[in-house]
């Protein structure tokens, strides 16, 4: 294990993400695996997943990735704050990889990988779906206020349903309706229910934190791109990822393109990883 490497923590704000869970139908996977190398030599590849989700958004591009003999790690992300989020991290892939390591994002779980990559030297690649890539000094909130995204709203209140905590915090949900026609308008009626019901909160105060020193300044990065997204619209991710010099592919999806388009997802992510 990397006990020796120094951890660091950075900050960022909020994004969006979804379950599959099982209740998803698993389609076929591919019926060979994609790479015929020695599996000892193939990075480890941890799959982060983002805001109002837990680690089984990933299960159909894990299955996947696992069937064509890939080792595949999803931890769960907090959903605390970005200092905080991407500091679990970082203790994460100090002490449970070795060897390379591709790390993915999906939503604000790119705002993650962005701020803990560099405290791992065995990153080699960074993989963005449907992801914030914020530079340093940037929020995820400040990425949503300057587009055209369906959050972006004068209501907050017409897309959130906060709770407040006893120790005077808050959280938020995104409201069914959200979840439903701006999230996940491309999966069935069946997989909206589930990601609707499984979703997980996101505390108000990630939204505002400010993003450390980006991690896609120095790692090779690519970028899944959804051109049917609400959430973090097409022109905002490719300016992101432009920026990025990112190796970029559109997916005809919503900001689930993890789901509903998960065999070209798990096909980048294998390019990444090569």
């Amino acid at each position: 294990m990397k006990n020796t490497r120094t951890l660091r923590t950075a900050a960022l704000g909020l994004g969006v993400a979804a379950v599959a869970a099982t209740a998803l139908a698993s389609p076929a996977l591919a019926s060979a695996p994609a790479h015929a190398t020695d599996p000892s030599s193939r990075p480890t590849i941890v799959l982060e997943h983002g805001a109002w989700a837990d680690s089984s958004s990933w299960d159909l591009v894990r299955q996947q990735l696992q069937h064509d003999g890939y080792a595949v790690l999803v931890p769960p992300n907090p959903l605390r704050g970005l200092s905080s989020d991407a500091g679990y991290l970082s203790t994460y892939l100090a002490q449970r990889t070795t060897g390379p390591v591709v790390l993915v994002g999906h939503s604000y779980g790119g705002a993650v990988i962005t701020n803990a990559a560099l405290s791992d030297p065995h990153v080699t690649a960074l993989v963005y779906v449907d992801a914030f890539m914020p530079d340093s000094g940037e929020s995820v909130g400040s990425i949503v206020g300057s587009s055209t995204s369906a959050l972006n709203v004068a209501d907050p209140s017409s897309v959130y349903d906060v709770v407040g905590l006893s120790d005077g915090s808050a959280e938020a949900y995104l409201k069914p309706t959200v979840m439903q026609e701006d999230v996940a308008a491309d999966l069935s009626p069946l997989q909206q229910q589930t990601v609707i019901a499984d979703q997980l909160p996101i505390a108000l105060g990630a939204v505002s934190e400010a993003s450390g020193i980006p991690a896609w300044k120095s790692i090779k990065t690519y970028s899944v791109i959804g051109t049917h997204d609400l959430v973090l619209p097409e022109a905002t991710q490719l300016q992101e990822a432009r920026r990025a010099h990112s190796e970029i592919t559109l997916v005809g999806g919503s900001h689930l393109s993890l789901i509903s388009k998960w065999r070209q997802v798990a096909a980048v992510i294998e390019t990444a990883a090569r």
